[in-house]
């Protein structure tokens, strides 16, 4: 069952996101998405869920109530549109050209004397520099959807609030050359532990928003989570086997 609702009182990305948290711990919904330039959401449940109840679970700044019959085709029609005319190329089209100014600005820094370890270490720096900075534009956003995939985060909420401090540490440590392999075992095991999140998130065909480049920019969870999470996972493994 898919139902249409408008949210009054949103005005960031961090709205959005706690609108979605709190809707998706409904026991009887399956999914809940929001649109927070059209102040609308969409919440599949599997039994009718009272509108009073779902103003209960959302804090007081917000208000929401159901949409006709009428608006809610109109919107079931507008987003199959989009989405025939908006592939996941598309979609993730940010984050190929955030990756690509990543790998283009390792080979400058490495070209003149090539060294394939510098490569990778600067490209591990930047990756976490440019994304950590993200992931700052908007924290709490951050963390509530980081917490809707990450293990670690959905125990432990402040972890999500800390994670891009974190990803800054590392990427000065990569760039600076400080405590090298502290920083690489750190990737593998904190990407790791947000891979296997990843993982369970794209086998259970769930559609949640990666919270990779924050919330900034809206990017759909897809397999190019898991590929940018493997290369940089793969980098660090090499990198510690190297001699």
């Amino acid at each position: 069952m898919k139902k249409h609702y408008k949210i009054e009182g949103m005005t960031c990305g961090g709205c959005k996101a706690a609108v979605e948290k709190h809707l998706n711990a409904l026991e009887k919904v399956t999914h809940a998405a929001v649109n927070l330039e059209k102040g609308e959401a969409t919440v599949i449940m599997t039994t009718s869920i009272v509108l009073d109840k779902l103003q209960e679970v959302l804090p007081d700044k917000f208000k929401i109530t159901e949409k006709s019959k009428e608006q809610a085709q109109q919107i079931t029609t507008k987003e199959v549109g989009a989405a025939t005319e908006k592939n996941k190329v598309q979609q993730l089209k940010p984050l190929f050209i955030i990756l690509f100014y990543i790998t283009a600005a390792s080979l400058l820094l490495n070209y003149k004397v090539w060294d394939g370890s510098s490569f990778m270490l600067d490209f591990m720096g930047l990756f976490y520099i440019v994304f950590g900075f993200f992931k700052m534009l908007d924290i709490k956003g951050f963390a509530v959807s980081f917490s809707m995939y990450d293990p670690v985060a959905k125990k432990t909420p402040v972890y999500g609030k800390i994670y891009p401090f974190i990803e800054t540490v590392l990427g000065l440590l990569f760039l600076l050359r400080i405590e090298i392999k502290i920083a690489l075992v750190l990737t593998v095991v904190i990407l790791g532990i947000t891979t296997i999140g990843v993982t369970k998130t794209l086998l259970s065909k769930t559609s949640i928003r990666c919270a990779c480049l924050g919330t900034a920019l809206k990017l759909p969870m897809t397999e190019a989570t898991f590929i940018e999470n493997a290369i940089m996972i793969l980098m660090a493994i090499s990198m510690l086997l190297i001699p």
